[in-house]
């Protein structure tokens, strides 16, 4: 028997992860739910006259009844942030939204992982969690994962090594006080700065993460949105959690006095696999890693305190 996945929100993003799945063959019935039944059926439809070509597996359009039985819940849904439109503007805004959505799908939802993918992430994804009631690993925010691979494909083309070699993360928040772990960050087992003593290299480290941090509003500028590359992230969650494949990724959860942090949701890495978030790892960061990661945490709990009562 295989995987059931419903994707909530046929917009760019949903839409591209849903077409990500489907190359993949990830799933035997992938099923696609949005306000706009039109645009949901249409995605849908164009995905299926494909399949032939990529596998047996079925993509179709529906309601909130069809994520009953899901092994795996993606909510992409929400509004995008308008000219002059404030941060907290936007929060508020797809805090509704969210509740909504939460609403509706709890009141078929039997079994499987929510992956909350809507910005601002790890306020949706926190609210997520306690609208729904369900455990702490059963919610999961979609992070930093493509944060952390944008870090590792910089790096990789700075140092020209195969990106295979390269391992690093972003952590914190899915936003501006987000920090790389440079203590944590290696090549093939090599610390980074080892590597780059070793082999006569100068890179600033600062510089390579302003590029990362902009990478998003970059492609925004040249191209009007991001769908692409947040698409493989979720294709990769997605994929961890149904075979099981405990993938460390830094992905949002409800952390419970990890870093000395508590309920607050921040990206970190953790173990992700058939129960969703298996175990957060708690990595020997240095002191001031640890304090920045902790003030991002206090950025994400501000903005909670602002939406909580919506």
């Amino acid at each position: 028997m295989g995987f059931k996945v419903a994707i909530i929100g046929a917009g760019f993003v949903g839409a591209s992860a849903a077409y990500a799945m489907s190359i993949n063959n990830l799933v035997s019935e992938l099923v696609l739910i949005d306000v706009n039944k039109e645009k949901a059926y249409g995605e849908a439809l164009d995905i299926s006259h494909g399949l032939s070509f990529a596998g047996n597996m079925t993509v179709y359009s529906g309601d909130y009844s069809d994520v009953k039985d899901c092994d795996v819940i993606v909510v992409t849904a929400g509004a995008a942030r308008k000219p002059g439109e404030t941060r907290l503007d936007l929060a508020k805004k797809n805090t509704m939204i969210m509740k909504s959505i939460v609403t509706e799908l709890m009141k078929h939802y039997n079994k499987g992982v929510i992956v909350s993918v809507s910005n601002p992430v790890d306020v949706l994804a926190y609210m997520t969690q306690k609208w729904s009631g369900l455990p702490a690993n059963k919610v999961i925010g979609s992070g930093t994962v493509l944060d952390s691979a944008r870090l590792r494909t910089h790096i990789s083309q700075a140092l020209d090594v195969d990106i295979a070699n390269v391992h690093g993360y972003i952590v914190g928040e899915h936003g501006d006080s987000q920090l790389p772990l440079w203590s944590a960050t290696h090549i093939a087992g090599i610390p980074f700065d080892e590597y780059v003593k070793i082999n006569g290299l100068n890179i600033d480290k600062d510089a390579l993460f302003s590029e990362v941090k902009v990478a998003g509003a970059t492609i925004i500028k040249n191209k009007g949105a991001t769908y692409y590359g947040i698409a493989l992230s979720i294709n990769r969650i997605v994929e961890s959690i149904l075979k099981d494949f405990n993938t460390i990724m830094p992905v949002g959860t409800v952390l419970d006095g990890q870093y000395g942090i508590k309920d607050v949701l921040v990206n970190v890495p953790t173990i992700v696999g058939g129960n969703g978030a298996e175990k957060v790892l708690e990595l020997n960061i240095s002191d001031a890693e640890l304090q920045l990661l902790k003030h991002s945490a206090e950025q994400v709990r501000a903005v909670i305190d602002e939406v909580k009562d919506i």
